[in-house]
C-alpha cells in the first residue's frame, strides 16, 4: 500500500498536494499550493515540480522563473479559480505566456476570444476574395521573340529588393502545386514563388504578378471578378508590372487592353481579350535594368535611373530607345510624359505626337525647366487644371529636390513659348524628397527622413492656383514602414505607401508597419487621419497592395468605387471597399497608430540597428517607395484649423523623461547613422525641417 501511495504522489509531483510553493517570477514573489500549479497535466509547472525541468532558486529558497510578473498574476489567478481576469494585460501577451507555460485550457480560451473578434468573412469593408490561381505548367517559348534582342539572349542579373516577408513555406493550392511540380529555382530566385509580388489595376481590370507568371481578372457586372488571362511560366522573377484597360471599341482594336511585365532589362508585352485569353505582342530590351514600367495612353514606357527611356507605340508597333540624363523621377499628364533628372532639369515628351516622329528616329525629348539651384529632381507631380481658355490648360508642376526643397512652377497657356514660371518654394525638409503630389486641394510631400510627410492646403481661383492667400501649412506626420534588413526576395514596388486616388478627390496613404504584417492602415494623405484598418481574412501576411478606382456600373444610381487590393503570401487576393470607409470617415481613431497598436505590430519582427540596413535613396518614381529601415515617428498636425487644444499629456511626457516617440528614436539612433546621398547643398541629416516663418498655431502631437 505504501508503494501505491508513493506512486500516486509521484504522478502529480514530488510532495503533498497541499504543500506551499514559493515562486520568484521576475523579481516578484508569489505563493500558492502545489495542487494549484499542477492540476493541468503536462504543463510547465507539473514538469518543474516533478523534477523533469531543473530549478533555480533564489537566496530565500523560492523557485526563480525569469518571466514577466505582471502577466503571471492573471495566469496564477486562472490556475486558482479557473476564471480569466486579464487585469489590463494585453491579450496577445497573455496568450504568449500561456503557451510558454503549456496551459492548454487557458490557451484555448484566449484563442477563442481572438477568433470571436476576427472573422474569415472579414468586416463590413471586405468586398471579395480570389483564391490562388493554378500554377501554369506551360513554359513560355523563347524562340518566338520579336523586336531587338539583347546580346547573349539572357536578361541582366536580377537586382534583389530590400522588402521581403519571412519564409512562410508553400501555402494554399498554388503553393502545393509549386512544391509538387515546379523545378528547383535557379540561383537568385526568391524562395516564395507562391506569394503575390505585385498588384495593379486599371478601370475594371486587375493584374496580379507572382514570381514566374501573372494573371489578369476582369470585373463583370453580373458575375463579379473573372479570371481572363494567365501567362506562361517565365524563367525569371517579375519585378515590374503595368496594365492598361481602355474602354471597349477603341480605335486601336485588340491593343486597347494590354499587360506588361519586366524582369531585369527584358520587357514582355501581351494583348488581352475582353472575353478571355491573350496573345504575346513581343519582347523588348531596354539594355539596362528597368526601374519603372507604365502606360501613357496606349504607349508603354520603360525608364531606368541610368538615363535610358524606352517607348512602344500601339499604332506603329515600334520600340524606340533613347538616352537622356540620369532619371530620378517621372509623372504623366494627358499625353505628356515628364522626366525629372539628377542635373536639376525637367524634360518632357509628347507621346501623342510620337508616331509622327519615327522618320527622325528620335523621341525629341525637350527640356522644360531647370531648377534654380540645379538640385536633382527626385519627385515630380503634374496637375492639369480644367481648360480655362481657348489656348489650353494651365499646367501646374510640383517637384522635390535632392536637398529637400519643394517647388511649384506654373505654365500659362498664353505663354507656352516662354516656359514655366517659378510660383512657390518650401524648404521644410532637410532630407531628399522621395514623393510629391499636387492635387486640386492639397500639396503633399514625403522626404527620406523616415517617410516624413508635410502637407499644405491649396487655394484656387477659377480652378487655377492662387497666391491669395496661397498655400498654407496643414499637417506634419510620418508613415512608419519598416522593411526587411536582410533583403532576400520580395518586391518593394508592391508596397508603395502612395498617395493613391484621383487628384480631384481625397487621397490616401496605405501603411504596412512591418514586412510580415497582415494588417494595413489607411490614412488620409492630407492630415494623416486614419480612415480604417484591414486585416487579411486568412491570417496570411500581406505582401503587395494597391488602390483601384473602379468605373460605375450601368445601373441607376451607381457611382465609381474605390477598392484596396491586398495580395497575400499564400497567393490569394482580397478586396476592400474604401468608398464605404471614406463615407464613414470620422468613426475611426483620429490619428494614425496608437502606442498599443504600434507595439503590437513591432512584436512581429526584430528591429535591426540602422547600420545593418542597406537603405539608400532609390530611383524615385511616381510609384516607388523608399526601401530602408524606418524608425518610429510622431505625427503632428495643425490643430488651429479645428480649434482643438494641445493635449496636456505632451508637456507631462517631456518632464517624465521623454515621450514614447523620443524613446523610440533614441533606441534606433544607437546604431550608426545611415549614409545620405550627396546633395549639391549639404545640410544636416537629422531632425525635421522647420517652416521659414514660425506657425501661429501650436503643433499637436497625435500618433503614428
Amino acid at each position: 500500500m505504501a508503494a501505491v501511495a508513493a506512486a500516486a504522489e509521484g504522478a502529480t509531483g514530488r510532495g503533498p498536494p497541499g504543500e506551499v510553493i514559493h515562486l520568484n517570477v521576475g523579481g516578484k514573489r508569489f505563493s500558492t499550493s502545489r495542487q494549484t500549479l499542477t492540476w493541468i497535466p503536462d504543463s510547465f509547472f507539473s514538469s518543474l515540480l516533478s523534477g523533469r525541468i531543473s530549478t533555480l532558486k533564489d537566496e530565500t529558497g523560492a523557485i526563480f522563473i525569469d518571466r514577466d510578473p505582471t502577466v503571471f498574476a492573471p495566469i496564477l489567478n486562472f490556475l486558482r479559480t479557473k476564471e480569466l481576469d486579464p487585469r489590463g494585460v494585453h491579450g496577445s501577451s497573455l496568450l504568449h505566456e500561456a503557451q510558454f507555460y503549456g496551459l492548454t485550457p487557458l490557451v484555448r480560451r484566449l484563442q477563442l476570444r481572438e477568433e470571436l473578434d476576427r472573422s474569415s468573412c472579414g468586416n463590413v469593408l471586405f468586398n471579395g476574395y480570389l483564391p490562388p490561381p493554378v500554377f501554369p505548367m506551360k513554359r513560355r517559348n523563347r524562340h518566338s521573340l520579336v523586336g531587338p534582342q539583347q546580346t547573349g539572349g539572357r536578361p541582366a542579373p536580377v537586382r534583389r529588393s530590400n522588402t521581403m516577408p519571412p519564409n512562410l513555406g508553400n501555402a494554399g493550392l498554388l503553393g502545393r502545386m509549386l512544391e509538387e511540380k515546379a523545378p528547383p529555382p535557379p540561383s537568385g530566385l526568391p524562395e516564395e514563388p507562391g506569394m503575390v509580388r505585385l498588384v495593379c489595376g486599371h478601370h475594371n481590370w486587375i493584374a496580379v504578378a507572382y514570381t514566374q507568371f501573372l494573371v489578369c481578372y476582369r470585373l463583370k457586372e453580373a458575375s463579379g471578378w473573372q479570371l481572363v488571362f494567365s501567362s506562361p511560366r517565365l524563367d525569371w522573377p517579375i519585378e515590374r508590372l503595368a496594365l492598361t484597360a481602355r474602354v471597349p471599341g477603341g480605335a486601336l482594336g485588340e491593343h486597347d487592353k494590354m499587360v506588361a511585365a519586366a524582369t531585369g532589362s527584358e520587357i514582355l508585352l501581351w494583348a488581352l481579350q475582353a472575353e478571355g485569353g491573350g496573345s504575346e505582342i513581343g519582347v523588348f530590351h531596354l539594355g539596362v535594368p528597368v526601374e519603372a514600367l507604365f502606360f501613357v495612353g496606349n504607349q508603354l514606357i520603360a525608364t531606368s535611373h541610368t538615363g535610358r527611356i524606352g517607348v512602344w507605340n500601339a499604332v506603329t508597333k515600334h520600340w524606340q530607345v533613347q538616352e537622356v540624363q540620369p532619371i530620378t523621377s517621372y509623372d504623366a499628364a494627358g499625353s505628356f510624359l515628364l522626366l525629372g533628372c539628377n542635373n536639376g532639369s525637367i524634360y518632357y515628351v509628347d507621346v501623342q505626337k510620337f508616331p509622327l516622329r519615327m522618320k527622325d528616329n528620335d523621341l525629341l525629348v525637350s527640356e522644360l525647366y531647370r531648377d534654380p539651384a540645379e538640385d536633382g529632381v527626385t519627385a515630380l507631380s503634374v496637375y492639369l487644371t480644367p481648360k480655362t481658355s481657348d489656348s489650353g490648360n494651365w499646367i501646374e508642376i510640383a517637384y522635390g529636390t535632392s536637398s529637400g526643397g519643394v517647388r511649384v512652377i506654373v505654365q500659362h497657356p498664353e505663354t507656352v513659348g516662354s516656359g514655366p514660371q517659378l510660383f512657390q518654394t518650401f524648404t521644410v525638409h532637410r532630407s531628399p524628397v522621395t514623393k510629391i503630389m499636387l492635387s486640386e486641394k492639397h500639396l503633399i510631400s514625403v522626404c527620406a527622413d523616415n517617410n516624413h510627410v508635410r502637407t499644405w492646403s491649396v487655394t484656387r481661383f477659377r480652378g487655377m492656383i492662387s497666391t491669395q492667400p496661397g498655400s498654407t501649412p496643414l499637417a506634419s506626420f510620418k508613415i512608419l514602414a519598416l522593411e526587411s534588413a536582410d533583403g532576400h526576395g520580395g518586391c518593394s514596388a508592391g508596397n508603395d505607401i502612395g498617395p493613391y486616388g484621383e487628384r480631384d478627390e481625397q487621397q490616401v496613404f496605405i501603411q504596412k508597419v512591418v514586412p510580415s504584417a497582415s494588417q494595413l492602415f489607411v490614412r488620409l494623405s492630407s492630415t494623416g487621419q486614419r480612415v480604417c484598418s484591414v486585416r487579411s481574412v486568412d491570417g496570411s501576411p500581406t505582401t503587395a497592395f494597391t488602390v483601384l478606382e473602379c468605373e460605375a456600373s450601368r445601373r441607376l444610381g451607381s457611382r465609381p468605387r474605390r477598392y484596396l487590393l491586398t495580395g497575400q503570401a499564400n497567393g490569394s487576393l482580397a478586396m476592400w471597399d474604401l468608398t464605404t470607409a471614406m463615407d464613414g470617415l470620422g468613426q475611426a481613431p483620429a490619428g494614425g497608430l496608437t502606442e498599443a497598436e504600434l507595439m503590437e505590430q513591432l512584436e512581429q519582427c526584430e528591429l535591426a540597428p540602422l547600420g545593418s540596413s542597406r537603405g539608400s535613396l532609390p530611383s524615385p518614381s511616381a510609384r516607388t517607395s523608399l526601401t530602408s529601415l524606418h524608425s518610429a515617428s510622431s505625427v503632428a498636425s495643425l490643430s488651429g484649423r479645428r480649434g482643438s487644444p494641445s493635449p496636456p499629456q505632451t508637456e507631462a511626457r517631456r518632464r517624465g523623461g521623454g515621450s514614447f516617440v523620443e524613446r523610440c528614436q533614441e533606441l534606433v539612433q544607437s546604431g550608426p547613422e545611415p549614409r545620405r546621398p550627396p546633395t549639391p547643398a549639404p545640410r544636416p541629416s537629422t531632425g525635421l525641417g522647420a517652416p521659414l516663418a514660425p506657425p501661429k498655431t501650436k503643433l499637436n502631437e497625435t500618433s503614428f
